[in-house]
């Protein structure tokens, strides 16, 4: 690999993992005014499925650990850390397997990973606290999964389709 080639890609990567700790950062001190505590939009996974669509799975994969590690380091403790772990592999691991079928579309795939997400989250949260009753919450946080991962993938979309035609004209 060429320096050209390698300064191409440290900025790209550099720039997704700023984009994407910064979102985490407008989320951590943005309050949304929904009733259902935990709930997020997941403005840093807007990252993540323009990421999966532009640069690939193994990029996407190494953007969304070192923006958890490193939101976690900076925001939060390894509590929240383990819980980010679980919702963000579990979530873009069901997105890459659903990408793969060529059956969703973007804002499918980011539906899945919506969910995917909460699913992770609640899966740990039954082992810390020992009880399968925190799935109580799961239909609840469905809904939320379902809302966020739309409007995170309609907005990858225009996002990742932007990004392509400025591709192309270079």
């Amino acid at each position: 690999m060429n320096s050209k080639k390698t300064g191409a890609w440290v900025a790209t990567y550099g720039m997704l993992i700023s984009l994407a700790f910064i979102f985490s950062y407008l989320e951590a001190i943005i309050p949304i005014p929904i009733p259902i505590p935990g709930v997020k939009l997941g403005l840093a996974n807007l990252v993540t499925i323009v990421g999966l669509y532009t640069v690939g799975i193994k990029g996407t994969v190494a953007v969304s650990l070192v923006r958890i590690v490193l939101v976690g380091f900076t925001f939060g403790n390894a509590s929240s850390m383990i819980y980010s772990l679980a919702g963000g592999g579990l979530s873009l691991l069901l997105m890459i397997l659903i990408q793969r079928t060529g059956l969703f579309s973007q804002t499918g795939v980011s539906i899945v990973g919506g969910i995917g997400h909460n699913i992770g989250q609640l899966s740990i949260a039954a082992v810390v606290v020992q009880t399968s009753g925190v799935f109580y919450y799961l239909p609840f946080l469905m809904v939320a999964g379902i809302v966020a991962g739309a409007v995170i993938g309609l907005l990858g979309g225009l996002v990742t389709e932007r990004i392509k035609n400025f591709v192309k004209k270079l």
